[in-house]
């Protein structure tokens, strides 16, 4: 599946930092091969930032690489002000990715949450895991 709009939930971006021969990361991978454009809201980074930066994951990752990480995704994204509101996910956090892809025009939404899965397509984006995605 060629996209060039892309949401990826703070989970998936996660482990593509934390385990750079998964499929995440082959994810991450293809997305910076096709030029393709990583959608952003201050909310979505914001939660990433802040759970890359607890404690739990300093045996995994040093600052630098966290702060190359940010840097390159922020190199593939682009930054979008939401002006509307989702209430659709069982798991209320999870609706501001919602929100962001279609606001973002978004030609999917990867993730490995059966939360957001369980909505597969919303409002005509696919919600795909990692590995839907790189078969696609």
């Amino acid at each position: 599946m060629r996209v060039k709009r892309l949401v990826i939930d703070t989970n998936v971006l996660i482990s593509a930092l934390l385990v750079r021969t998964g499929t995440p990361r082959q994810v991450l991978d293809r997305l910076a091969e096709d030029a393709a454009t990583l959608l952003f809201s201050e909310e979505t980074f914001t939660e990433l930032a802040t759970r890359l930066a607890k404690p739990k994951f300093d045996r995994y990752r040093t600052p630098q690489q966290m702060d190359a990480f940010l840097g390159w995704l922020l190199e593939l994204g682009e930054w979008i002000d939401p002006a509307i509101t989702v209430e659709a996910c069982r798991d209320r956090d999870d609706d501001k990715f919602l929100a962001l892809a279609l606001a973002g025009d978004a030609e999917a939404l990867i993730t490995g949450d059966d939360d957001l899965l369980t909505l597969n397509p919303f409002e005509g984006v696919p919600i795909l895991t990692p590995a839907e995605f790189l078969r696609r």
